[in-house]
């Protein structure tokens, strides 16, 4: 049984006990773990997109379903889909931005051992700035796709105010 506190610790090693190459493999490990932070970024950005494009497409659909003959019958279940969708990027979105936050902590942590702390003090600067608190893109894309979930859930009420409540379209 290994001890947990060692296991909790970022750097297991000093420069005496792990060789002559502790600087130098340290600073690959710190470029290789910036890049993953980077990736998963991307990826974020890929995804957020392509769902973006699926809801686009999603509300471009009722306006052709009501345009042909105000014909109502796939109204349902593409709401119900885009709803699927919005909350799927929804939670993608949150999900990614907390991945991205842990390995921001780490990136942080390991700078402490190295000559600069070009994050943290990028991160420093933007909670300073002379406007309001920095805010990450992703807060903002959640809301995004949170108007589109209200605009699908309005034509589900539209798809029932057809069916049951007699409204017409003209």
């Amino acid at each position: 049984m290994s001890d947990n506190s060692d296991e909790q610790r970022l750097i297991h090693h000093t420069k005496d006990s792990y060789g002559v190459t502790f600087s130098g493999d340290l600073l690959e490990q710190y470029k290789l773990y910036v890049q993953s932070a980077d990736n998963v970024s991307a990826r974020r950005v890929s995804s957020g997109r392509y769902l973006l494009a699926v809801n686009v497409a999603l509300v471009a659909s009722y306006g052709f379903q009501l345009a042909t003959v105000g014909q109502v019958l796939l109204l349902l279940p593409v709401a119900m889909v885009g709803i699927l969708v919005s909350l799927l990027s929804h939670h993608i979105i949150k999900s990614h931005r907390n991945l991205v936050d842990v390995k921001f902590k780490v990136i942080h942590e390991l700078e402490q051992h190295l000559p600069a702390a070009l994050y943290t003090y990028e991160r420093r600067l933007a909670n300073e700035g002379t406007s309001k608190r920095y805010q990450p893109i992703s807060e903002t894309e959640q809301w995004v796709h949170l108007v589109f979930c209200a605009l699908h859930s309005g034509a589900v009420f539209l798809f029932l105010a057809i069916t049951f409540g007699g409204f017409q379209i003209k």
